[in-house]
């Protein structure tokens, strides 16, 4: 089977509704297997690129790093996988595979550059396009397998929010003993608050109000304090090993590196555009660090979904169809989803 062009929804220019169209997808290589998508998540970031938020795209755009599918074809050298394998593709395709940070299995830190699933360059020159379509041609190097533990539509999240939570919870040791913050219950807090839990670790939800206290509980969270209420600042200051933001809004930093103890760290996973600004006073009173963390290598990222089959969770979805795309994001710029939206492709196909 050659596959060349495939139905997707694209963003046409900055900050215009998707729209339903085709792109080309490279024939399949020796190393390549084709996957046919089944569900591909929403993510805030998918939002900020198809909008030009955060730096000058490439259009038409295809958004999507959460894909989850099929495996319909293999190049003739796949060792890793096989024609009906599930199997999912995050937030890049590739990488330089000689840096330091490649060969201990960090690609998503390659010095040189990494391939973007999408609104990307790849290594042949030519523009790549995710997950909202039909079917996407991938190097088994840059391929996971989805347990079969978990269904196809919650894995698909898992390949951004899942990995996100879930590289700095392990690289800090959250676990027994640890007391986690999450700062944020939204696509990405909802899975850190999963994570930290089966961790083992004392999980705490810092929102900015009460109103997801149930589903935080639900989830896993010991406890669930609003930032809204100043007291909750007064009566945690000193309390935790490890701070998880998620936002992406600006908050009172300092405000926050006070509920860190002795060594403790706040690490940031939310992208805010504007730079933030903090006192060093709020560093160097208890030897507390502030860090930041992106996602996980491909390595890294298997283990989570075996992690997540293991501990029977996936994300809390919304299931969408294709030509809902719009109104989703608007949904998701207004808070309105719990958590994660995942568009069913089989409506794309449909007609197709």
């Amino acid at each position: 089977m050659s596959i060349t062009d495939v139905v997707a929804y694209a963003a046409p220019k900055p900050k215009a509704p998707l729209e339903r169209t085709t792109v080309p997808r490279r024939p399949v290589g020796e190393h390549d297997v084709l996957i046919e998508i089944k569900y591909a998540g929403i993510c805030h970031s998918d939002i900020h690129q198809a909008r030009d938020e955060w730096f000058e795209g490439t259009f038409p755009m295809v958004p999507g790093h959460e894909i989850a599918g099929v495996i319909t074809e293999v190049g003739s050298g796949v060792t890793k996988f096989a024609v009906g394998d599930r199997a999912g593709v995050g937030c890049f395709v590739d990488s330089c595979r000689e840096c330091a940070h490649c060969l201990a299995g960090e690609e998503q830190y390659c010095l040189k550059g990494g391939v973007s699933t999408y609104n990307g360059t790849g290594k042949d020159g030519q523009p790549t396009y995710g997950g909202y379509s039909t079917h996407i041609v991938v190097d088994e190097n840059y391929t996971l397998r989805i347990p079969e533990g978990l269904s196809l539509d919650v894995a698909a999240p898992l390949l951004c929010a899942g990995i996100t939570l879930y590289s700095p919870l392990k690289h800090w040791n959250a676990g027994p003993g640890k007391r986690v913050a999450i700062v944020g219950m939204g696509g990405l807090g909802h899975m850190g608050v999963k994570i930290a839990h089966a961790l083992g670790a004392e999980t705490t939800v810092l929102s900015q109000t009460l109103n997801k206290k149930e589903d935080g509980l639900r989830l896993g969270a010991d406890h669930f304090h609003a930032t809204s209420d100043p007291a909750t600042f007064t009566e945690l200051a000193g309390t935790f090993d490890l701070i998880v933001n998620t936002v992406s809004a600006n908050l009172d930093v300092d405000a926050y590196l006070g509920l860190l103890g002795l060594d403790g760290t706040m690490v940031n996973v939310g992208a805010p555009e504007a730079p933030g600004t903090f006192g060093y006073f709020s560093l160097l009173r208890l030897r507390r660090s502030l860090a930041g963390s992106s996602i996980g290598g491909i390595r890294q990222t298997q283990e989570m979904l075996d992690f997540c089959a293991e501990h029977g969770f996936g994300a809390e979805i919304e299931v969408i169809a294709a030509d809902g795309i719009n109104e989703a994001y608007e949904r998701v710029m207004a808070s309105d989803v719990r958590y994660r939206f995942v568009i069913d492709i089989s409506t794309l196909h449909e007609n197709a």
